[in-house]
């Protein structure tokens, strides 16, 4: 009941991590968590679920468009990126919601920056653009090994996007990357170790969220 009686500023939080590691289970149970504690929340995600995101995100996940070059994939995510924060997550901070979203920058620093290995000025350069400066208050980085995240992929048993054929050296440069982004910004970007059980790792994430809130719900 004390959290009805309260007044909560908008709050960016953002979910990162290689695929397979947890996040958009993660992302999907503090929204619902929030949600319990009378929050109001904006659940989202990249690529976007606006017009032109969910055009791109056919454009940039789909197999058939192997040949896609390194920098057109770069701009088309700072493309959906720039339509996302004017029309959903600028509005939704501004009306003082928390905004939880399925990757965001940090996604293209590790994917396109380390895993592509293109330059960072050039990443920050279409970062820039793109968010005209808008980052998370708080990102969670799900960490696994990346045969872990593999395997976890391989069970699903649904077909592998573009990125998920790009093989484990890819993925060992993804990871690294976002490894040294959280050792980059260590206050914005909590490391949570997703090799434990969902709700223990729920319960990390929960206590960590729960005490930035402000007011705290802790």
């Amino acid at each position: 009941m004390l959290a009805c009686q309260l007044s909560y500023p908008g709050m960016f939080i953002s979910f990162e991590g290689i695929d397979g590691c947890g996040k958009t289970t993660q992302a999907e149970r503090l929204v619902v968590a929030l949600q319990n504690a009378a929050i109001p929340v904006v659940y989202t995600h990249e690529p976007s679920s606006t017009c032109l995101g969910r055009y791109l995100r056919q454009v940039l996940l789909d197999t058939k468009n192997m040949l896609l070059t390194t920098r057109a994939e770069t701009l088309l995510f700072a493309a959906d990126r720039a339509e996302h924060v004017e029309t959903v997550i600028r509005p939704a901070l501004a009306a003082g919601r928390v905004v939880i979203c399925d990757r965001f920058a940090d996604s293209t620093r590790a994917y396109q920056g380390y895993g592509r290995q293109l330059s960072a000025d050039f990443i920050e350069q279409s970062l820039q653009l793109a968010t005209q400066g808008l980052e998370p208050d708080l990102t969670f980085l799900l960490d696994v090994p990346v045969e872990v995240a593999l395997d976890r992929l391989a069970q699903r048993g649904v077909p592998a996007h573009r990125f998920e054929t790009a093989g484990p050296e890819f993925y060992h440069r993804v990871r690294t990357g976002f490894l040294a982004l959280a050792a980059q910004y260590p206050t914005r970007i909590q490391v949570i170790d997703a090799t434990h059980p969902p709700d223990k790792v729920q319960a990390a994430i929960w206590r960590i969220a729960a005490a930035r809130l402000t007011p705290p719900l802790m």
